[in-house]
């Protein structure tokens, strides 16, 4: 199977110094709005913002739903009123702030290279950004989006999750279908890159930008410049790419992104995509999420309720899949089937983020499985999840 590669940005693929672009970004987003607000409220004001979309963990608010309450507020803008405004930074004042950066000689080989294996590439910056300013970071990094076919460009308009939160990740490999194979992260940033993927049960490889590797953070499968890392693919065997996703963290991850990128995959398609016609044996977009509708409502929520609830208790079989034709699955309304799958995935996330580790490994006597446990089961339902975003995506993407 091919590679799927994410690739961070700053300071990976593109020479950006966080703490002399900030400033500058700051200060001419300041000068530009300046008839707007009060120019010392504004960096504090932004970075508040900005960690309330880091610590976002809804699966049905964007990261920009989450900034802007805590932004325009703050400094008593009316979003709508400053809204054609920054529009303009991000078109004309945010690109002459690439001074501040310069592009590493080893991005533009590097990419060209993927594209002549037919790897999959990805860029795996932090969305904290609306899609304009990522998509004149690529092209100062020498990558222009339009002249490269990536996979996904994550910003704050469609992503719903940071790094270094694995669901980031888990909602970047949702919204490109979930590849099966090798997964590699490229990137610099120890918490964000490193740590954020190996929660995932990512591979990684740190760009050591010639420093030390900081104690305290998982350690990558490899370390070096950009450079470095094509030989080192050339050299690593299948195995030590092939992702693990049964931790704990990367269960609960794929619980949170695979919703949220089904939420960003439907918005706005037309009727037709949901009730497109399939193959015999294949679902449609309304079956698949009437279908994970119900099995989160029915099995996975009760069943897991059963287990922190009762000792040992005994897991009766369902047969799921009987369901799509006794209720009629296709004839359903699949945009409020998504919404009613939402909210039943919001009550499990909900009944995971209370329990202890020794909760997760709380046992149950499954009528197929056997002897089985609460984490067992939890990673049954992410599976379950994997399998219907692949087929999600197909749908969708014709």
């Amino acid at each position: 199977m091919k590679l799927t590669l994410l690739l961070d940005l700053d300071d990976t693929l593109l020479d950006n110094k966080m703490e002399t672009f900030i400033p500058a970004y700051l200060g001419a987003l300041g000068q530009h709005l300046s008839a707007h607000l009060d120019l010392q409220k504004l960096g504090p004001v932004m970075m508040s913002a900005t960690e309330e979309m880091f610590k976002n963990t809804q699966i049905d608010r964007t990261l920009k739903e989450t900034f802007s309450p805590h932004f325009y507020p703050a400094l008593d803008l009316d979003e709508a009123q400053v809204r054609p405004d920054i529009a303009r930074f991000y078109a004309e004042v945010f690109p002459t702030l690439r001074g501040f950066t310069k592009p590493q000689k080893a991005t533009i080989p590097l990419i060209r290279e993927a594209e002549r294996r037919n790897w999959r590439v990805a860029i795996a910056t932090n969305p904290i950004f609306p899609q304009a300013a990522i998509r004149h970071r690529l092209e100062w990094a020498g990558i222009p989006a339009g002249q490269h076919d990536f996979t996904v460009i994550p910003s704050y308009e469609q992503f719903h999750f940071a790094k270094p939160n694995p669901a980031f990740f888990a909602e970047l490999l949702a919204r490109i279908g979930w590849p099966e194979g090798k997964i590699l992260m490229v990137g610099n940033d120890p918490d964000h890159d490193i740590r954020g993927a190996s929660q995932m049960g990512i591979a990684t490889f740190w760009i050591s930008n010639g420093q030390p590797y900081p104690e305290g953070f998982p350690a990558p499968k490899a370390s070096g410049r950009l450079e470095d890392l094509l030989p080192w693919l050339d050299s690593v065997s299948e195995e030590a790419l092939t992702p693990n996703y049964r931790l704990t963290s990367a269960i609960t991850a794929t619980l949170h992104g695979i919703p949220a990128a089904l939420l960003m995959l439907t918005d706005g398609i037309p009727p037709e995509i949901w009730e497109r016609n399939t193959p015999a044996g294949n679902l449609n977009l309304t079956e698949i999420v009437s279908h994970l509708r119900d099995v989160e409502r029915e099995v996975n929520l009760p069943r897991l309720e059963k287990i922190v609830r009762e000792a040992n208790p005994f897991i009766p079989g369902v047969d799921a899949d009987a369901w799509i034709a006794a209720r009629k699955y296709h004839t359903q309304n699949g945009s409020a089937a998504l919404r009613e799958f939402i909210a039943a995935r919001k009550q499990t996330l909900a009944l995971l983020a209370s329990l202890s580790p020794d909760d997760w490994a709380r046992p149950a006597q499954h009528a197929l499985l056997g002897p089985t446990t609460l984490h067992e089961l939890a990673d049954i339902i992410a599976r379950h999840d994997r399998m219907h975003i692949r087929q999600a995506h197909t749908q969708i993407n014709g």
